[in-house]
């Protein structure tokens, strides 16, 4: 009678921890992304560009290009670009501004 139910238990424990990475969970984890980047973002009427570039579980973090305009006066609204690193463990998105994006590198 206790090998039925261990196996029972077992058979769960697994069918969660696949659901854990089904489609549907990470389509989750990728609304959660864009909407913290976009909360964090410095621009105004910011729209992410692109898909997002999905690193190792190892590293832990996406990265996803978004586009805007400087909303300060002394900008005059001029269209600027940002890189937003989500920490998926911690669920906490970091910006920095990407203006240089597509140009060469001179050093």
């Amino acid at each position: 009678m206790k090998a039925p139910i261990l196996l029972l238990a077992g058979a769960l424990a697994l069918s969660s921890h696949a659901h854990a990475s089904s489609e549907q969970a990470w389509n989750d984890l990728n609304k959660a992304m864009l909407a913290d980047c976009l909360k964090a973002s410095q621009l105004k009427d910011t729209v992410a560009i692109g898909t997002s570039a999905l690193f190792d579980d190892k590293v832990g973090f996406s990265a996803q290009l978004m586009q805007g305009r400087y909303p300060q006066k002394h900008m005059k609204n001029r269209a600027g670009t940002e890189l937003c690193l989500y920490d998926r463990k911690n669920r906490q998105a970091h910006v920095t501004e990407w203006d240089g994006i597509g140009k060469a590198a001179t050093r």
